[in-house]
C-alpha cells in the first residue's frame, strides 16, 4: 500500500535526521539531498534547521558552559528560530499553491487553529523527539528501561494521531469542509523596534 504524502514527508524529516547525525556537529554545511527550492528541498531544510537547534539547545544547557559561550550559543538559538519561522512561512505559500487554498472560503467550512506549515512544524519536532528516544531506550536497563518505554509510547501515538490530524485537515481543505489563515509570524524578541531592550538606547 503506498504511503501518505504524511508518511512520505516524515521520511524526509528522519532522512534529514540520519543525515545530520552522520557527523552530529552544528557547525557542519546541510547537504544537497534534494532539488533547491524544491517541496522536500523545503521539508528537508526545516528539519535540519530544527535538528541543529536541539543540539545547540543541549550545548547551552551544559552547567558548566562557559557565560560568554552560553551567550554567543543563545543568539545562534534565537537566529535559528527566526529561520525557522521563516522557513514555514515558505512552507505555508507552497502549500498555499499546491492546496489551492481559497481566498474566500466554503461558508459551511470551519476554521482550523493552525495552517498545514505550522502543523508539519510539529511533527518535525516529534520526529527529533522520537529519534532521540530511541537511543536512549536501546541504551537504558532495567527499571529505566521500562520508564521510557512508556514515554517511547505516547511519542509514537502522538505521531500516530498527528499523521490522521495532518491527513484529515488534507482532506477537509481539499473538500471544502475546512479552511485555515496563515498569518504572518510577529516575533517582538529580536525586533529592535519592538524590544525595549534593543531600542531603549536607540533614537526613534
Amino acid at each position: 500500500m503506498p504511503n501518505t504524502m504524511v508518511e512520505n514527508w516524515f521520511d524526509i524529516f528522519n532522512r534529514a535526521i540520519e543525515d545530520y547525525h552522520l557527523l552530529d556537529d552544528v557547525n557542519q554545511s546541510m547537504p544537497s539531498a534534494y532539488p533547491q527550492g524544491s517541496e522536500s528541498f523545503l521539508l528537508y531544510k526545516k528539519c535540519w534547521i530544527d535538528t541543529v537547534q536541539w543540539h545547540l539547545e543541549d550545548i547551552v544547557r551544559d552547567p558548566e558552559i562557559d557565560p560568554e559561550k552560553g551567550m554567543k550559543i543563545k543568539r545562534e538559538i534565537d537566529a535559528s528560530n527566526q529561520r525557522r519561522t521563516d522557513l514555514v512561512e515558505q512552507l505555508d505559500d507552497h502549500f498555499i499553491n499546491v492546496l489551492q487554498l481559497p481566498e474566500v472560503p466554503p461558508a459551511s467550512a470551519r476554521l482550523n487553529t493552525e495552517s498545514l506549515a505550522w502543523a508539519l512544524d510539529r511533527l518535525s519536532i516529534l520526529a527529533l523527539k522520537i529519534y532521540h528516544m530511541e537511543i536512549e531506550f536501546e541504551r537504558a536497563q532495567g527499571d529505566r528501561k521500562t520508564f521510557l518505554e512508556a514515554k517511547r509510547s505516547i511519542l509514537l501515538a502522538q505521531k500516530a494521531d498527528l499523521f490522521h490530524s495532518i491527513n484529515a485537515l488534507i482532506e477537509d481543505v481539499k473538500l471544502g469542509r475546512r479552511y485555515y489563515k496563515v498569518y504572518r509570524q510577529v516575533k517582538m524578541y529580536n525586533d529592535p523596534s519592538l524590544n525595549p531592550v534593543l531600542y531603549k538606547n536607540t533614537k526613534s
